[in-house]
């Protein structure tokens, strides 16, 4: 399978530590040798979004398949990298969603998007309501207190 970027993280954070994501303000810059503003037409309209891309700075090396204590807190249970959302899965992709403040030209403004300037992005989809779980969510204490201070 060949996956190639849509486009690019522009601003924001520019190293990758856990935390207060909400105050991040960056630009997706869709890729204007593949795109024209009509890919995004619409997308205005949503209030959020999803976006998929690439952990592109994690060394292949440093990939984990097996369990590990999330982010390294020996008081957090040993869990397998698919019960956490750590960037050193496999693949070294991650999803995020996030506030859409705008949309101009090629460029989509976000706010809370927990990836960092120069991200490869792989897919943006406007989140609707009826996507999101259905029932009651649940969740360990230790996930919990992890996202405690993520946004």
């Amino acid at each position: 399978m060949i996956v190639e970027p849509i486009g690019t993280v522009v601003g924001g954070r520019s190293e990758p530590y856990d935390d207060d994501w909400t105050v991040e303000r960056a630009t997706i810059r869709l890729d204007a040798d593949r795109f024209g503003a009509e890919a995004l037409a619409g997308l205005a309209e949503f209030s959020h979004l999803e976006v998929v891309f690439a952990f592109h700075l994690v060394d292949e090396a440093k990939v984990q398949t097996g369990a590990r204590h999330p982010r390294g807190n020996p008081d957090w249970p040993l869990v397998g990298i698919f019960a956490q959302r750590g960037k050193n899965r496999p693949n070294r992709l991650g999803v995020s969603r996030c506030r859409l403040l705008a949309v101009d030209g090629l460029d989509v403004r976000v706010s809370g998007l927990d990836a960092i300037d120069g991200t490869p992005v792989l897919d943006v989809k406007p989140y609707m309501a009826e996507f999101g779980p259905l029932g009651e969510v649940r969740q360990p204490a230790w996930a919990t207190e992890l996202m405690r201070d993520y946004y």
